[in-house]
């Protein structure tokens, strides 16, 4: 049983490889490493903060469960008026019961 275990090891570590590299946690980096490296010349900014208010109409962002919710009420409601057209194809009134403000009667 264990070589089997020892072949599947072997053959896993053969076809996938490992996708980083390891080194021991004492390891320093090489000089020549830091070389590489460019040096700040001046010393760092602090972000300027935000005098305005920021506004979310300015914004392209929009969450996707208000957009969700928007097109689930658009459905509902014409779902609504296709019941109410295919029951007036076989005279029931379902239709609303308010109009501009109006009750109507039914």
């Amino acid at each position: 049983m264990q070589h089997v275990i020892r072949l599947i090891e072997l053959l896993l570590r053969l076809l996938l490889p490992a996708t980083g590299r390891h080194r021991s946690a004492g390891a320093s980096p090489s000089p020549a490493a830091c070389a590489d490296v460019p040096r700040p010349t001046q010393p760092r900014r602090l972000p300027v903060p935000h005098t305005e208010l920021l506004r979310g109409e300015d914004s392209a962002l929009v969450r996707p469960y208000l957009v969700a919710h928007e097109a689930r009420e658009c459905v509902r409601l014409q779902r609504g008026r296709r019941r109410a057209l295919w029951l007036a194809t076989y005279g029931i009134d379902a239709g609303p019961r308010w109009i501009h403000g109006v009750k109507v009667a039914s």
